[in-house]
Parts: C-alpha cells; structure tokens; sequence
C-alpha cells in the first residue's frame, strides 16, 4: 500500500513538470464525458492564451532587435565630405607656352573633370612637360596618404633594416616582405618599419628626398609643403602613422614628381623648372639640387612599384595601358572632409621615360585607384601620339649634355 502511494506521488510529480497541455490529455485519459469536454474547453482557452503570450514576446523581441539595431547604427561612422569630385575650368589660368603639346593634351583629356591637378616631368632633367590646374599643383600640398610609403621604403633599404624579401612581423603568424607590402599599401607593414626606424631617421631621409622644401626652380606660385620637426603624438598614431598614412605630413605634387623622378633617374633630385615659353625651352639647362645614394636599392624598391601596377592598389591603371611597363604608387586618405587620391609613377621604357603625378581631392569618388586609372589614360593617349617613340619637345640626351650642379 505504501510503494502504491509513493508511485502515485510520484506519477503526480511528474504530471506537475509537464506542459499544460500534457496535463489536459491526462486529465482527458481520467475523467468522465462532461470533463472531457471541460477539457477541451480548457485547451482551446490555454492555447488562445498561449498565442497571445507568444504574440506579446515576439513584440518585445521585435522591439529590442530594432533598439539595439538604432544604437548599432548610430554608433556606425559615416564620413562626410564636404568638397565636391569634379569641378570645370580646372586649367583656367595655366600658363602652358613652354609645355609638351602632346602631353599637355592627354593630361587635360584624361583628368577631365575631376577635381584634381596633373605633373608629367621628364625624369632625367627635371623639366616639367606638363602642368595641368597650376594652382592646385603649385598650392601648400596635402597628406600624402600612402605615397609616403616610398620614402619610407628608401629610408629602410638604405639603412639595411630590410630588403625586398625580409618578411617583418605583422602580429600574430602574419608576416609579409617590401615587395608585397607596397604593391598592396599594406599600413601594418610600414607602421611596424616606421617604428623600427624611429622619428630621426625617418625624418632625415624624408628632407633628403626633397619633402619640407621647394621642388621648383624659381617657379612663380610655388608654396611650400611642410614636415613636422617631432612626431605627432602617440594618441594620434606617432611615427607608425606618419609612415603608413603620412599623417602631420604635407606635400605638394611638385615635391612628390621630384622624388619619384629621383628613382626613375637612379638617384639624382633635379630642380624641376616649368619653361613658360619657346625661348625657355630652347635654353633649358638643368639644375641638380643633390645626389642621393638610392642606385643600390631602387630595384629592390622597383618590384613592389611594379607590382602595384601588375596585381596590387594600382591595377586599374593596365585598363587603359599595357603596352609599356609602368611603376607606380597609390595613395588614398581623408581630412577635414575631403579625400586625397594620389598617385604617383614612371614609365620605363626603352626610349626614355617620364614620369606621371596624379592628385585628387573631393568626396567620395576621389581615391588612390581612380588617380591610377586616369594616369593610364595619359600614358594611353601619349602611346597613341607617339610620345615614346619621339620623346618631348627637348630630347633628353641634349638635356643631359647641358647639366649644371647649383646649390642655392
């Protein structure tokens, strides 16, 4: 009798963890025909009040998604800009009688209207063949965004630190060499080099190259760039910033088309001086500002430049021009509500080569890659005129026969 009721306490107890509706269909096995139909008048209030209790949580569930949803996108960052992409009459005012006519025509014709500047310079003279928005390419500068990465790469080579195959750790089991680290404008890679080789050096080479003075050669209009004379502060990235994204950095297209020449030359920084008529050209004699001793490690620089074009930030260039091997740097960057698309290459060539600086500012289709893809069009269109094949209007071994060193 006793094990019969402990069974039944316990057949009772399980009954009571059971859900609602298990309990009805018991109490449906035991009961007469009146409470089964009590019953099912039970259930059918039961499952009516469940719906409703499931309907309220799904409210509330709703609810809470579209709370935490709205927080989510407020704290989202949008950057806004505040400079428009394109812009007319960019050349209004551009003095051009001493220029390259067929590279003037293909800056112009590629730029289009984009807000923006051109600078195709002959690398072994210093001679400017084109400058297109003067204004804009004569002004202060800006961040130079990832185009600061070749100085950069330069000051590491040249101090031993790496070479192009030198795998640097990035955190992690990540690791990656100089060449694969500028074909894709890898920020962690030239954060952890900038580091390694501190403020100074990276400071002293930076002015060897030509950033923090004048690129030009009595040019009328020309402002000056500036570069820090300590790193910006650790909160705001130091010197790892400064070498990844060129922050507290600013320069001017001349300054940058001055150093990228440098490294198509070989190594020698030249004034660069705008002709602005027939005579000046007829005269033109460059003007050495310093040898700088780059020849060593400029074809462990070549490759990642290469690579950018071939496979990396700058690919968008080969949808205009392939026929030529084009060397390159991007760079893409924002401030104060505008963005900076830079870049920055030389074409080498059999015959001779040139080089080709590409600077944007506005909103959001202004980008390194865009700056890529109009600079092919320029080495298109001068392909196409047959630039590379007749060369400017000053050849350049006649250029080369009439230098002079001037140290002002």
């Amino acid at each position: 009798m006793f094990k019969g009721t402990s069974l039944f306490r316990l057949f009772l107890a399980l009954l009571a963890c059971l859900p609602l509706a298990s309990v009805s269909f018991a109490a449906h096995i035991s009961t007469s025909t009146h409470t089964t139909a009590k019953s099912k008048s039970q259930k059918i209030s039961e499952t009516q009040r469940t719906r409703r209790r499931l309907h309220h949580l799904a409210r509330s569930r709703s609810a809470t998604v579209t709370s935490v949803s709205a927080s989510t996108h407020r704290r989202r960052y949008h950057e806004r800009f505040h400079m428009s992409s394109f812009a007319e009459d960019i050349a209004a005012g551009d003095i051009t009688t001493g220029e390259d006519p067929i590279v003037r025509q293909a800056a112009v014709d590629a730029l289009g209207n984009m807000n923006g500047t051109v600078v195709a310079i002959e690398p072994t003279s210093g001679r400017v063949l084109a400058m297109v928005n003067q204004k804009l390419a004569l002004s202060s500068g800006a961040q130079p965004c990832s185009t600061i990465k070749l100085s950069v790469a330069l000051a590491a080579l040249s101090e031993g630190l790496v070479s192009k195959e030198t795998e640097v750790a990035l955190g992690g089991r990540s690791r990656m060499n100089l060449t694969t680290a500028l074909a894709h404008s890898n920020n962690a890679y030239f954060e952890a080099v900038g580091r390694k080789l501190g403020f100074e050096k990276v400071a002293y080479y930076a002015h060897e190259y030509g950033l923090g003075e004048l690129a030009g050669y009595d040019i009328p209009g020309e402002q000056l760039g500036s570069y820090p004379d300590e790193p910006i502060p650790t909160s705001l990235g130091g010197v790892g910033k400064m070498c990844s994204f060129g922050e507290g950095v600013s320069m001017t297209p001349l300054q940058l088309g001055a150093m990228v020449s440098a490294i198509a030359n070989g190594g020698t920084l030249y004034y660069l001086q705008h002709p602005t008529s027939p005579e000046e050209v007829a005269g033109f004699q460059p003007r050495v500002k310093r040898q700088l001793d780059i020849a060593p490690v400029i074809p462990e620089l070549s490759d990642g430049m290469a690579g950018a074009v071939q496979y990396g930030t700058a690919r968008s260039l080969r949808l205009n021009f392939n026929e030529e091997e084009i060397l390159g740097k991007t760079g893409t960057c924002s401030h104060a509500g505008t963005r900076f698309g830079w870049f920055a290459s030389y074409a080498n060539t059999s015959v001779g080569r040139v080089v080709v600086v590409v600077f944007l500012e506005g909103g959001r289709p202004t980008f390194g890659p865009k700056a890529a893809e109009i600079a092919g069009r320029i080495y298109r269109n001068m392909y196409d005129h047959n630039f590379f094949t007749s060369g400017p209007a000053l050849p350049a071994d006649q250029a080369a026969a009439k230098t002079v060193s001037t140290n002002p």
